[in-house]
């Protein structure tokens, strides 16, 4: 199992702003069944750290080509919604981690 982490770098005071367009384009990937439940958090300064980045994060049980046949199309509001948060952003990457799962554990002793 797999945590995908998209990170959104924000231009200005449009944090939030970004941050709710993200929170209602994973809404609209789970509901047709294209993603997991996904957590979405944001630091617009009011906390340590990394300031004016929004992060979305969800798991997948496999990392899948997106060239694949059984492909679940994006849903139309998703791209509109994306195209927003483009517009308010300076740049984005994504991050992949293998989560620890009790089947991946080492017998430590």
């Amino acid at each position: 199992m797999y945590v995908i982490r998209r990170v959104w770098e924000v231009e200005g005071s449009a944090t939030r702003q970004v941050a709710s367009l993200v929170q209602a384009m994973g809404e609209e990937y789970e509901a047709v069944d294209k993603r997991s439940p996904s957590r979405v958090y944001f630091n617009s300064g009011t906390v340590p750290g990394e300031k004016n980045r929004v992060y979305m994060e969800w798991t997948e049980d496999i990392i899948a080509s997106p060239y694949r046949s059984d492909i679940v199309p994006s849903p139309s509001r998703a791209g509109d919604l994306y195209k927003k948060v483009s517009d308010l952003t300076t740049r984005s990457w994504i991050e992949f981690y293998e989560l620890m799962t009790p089947e991946k554990m080492m017998d430590i002793g």
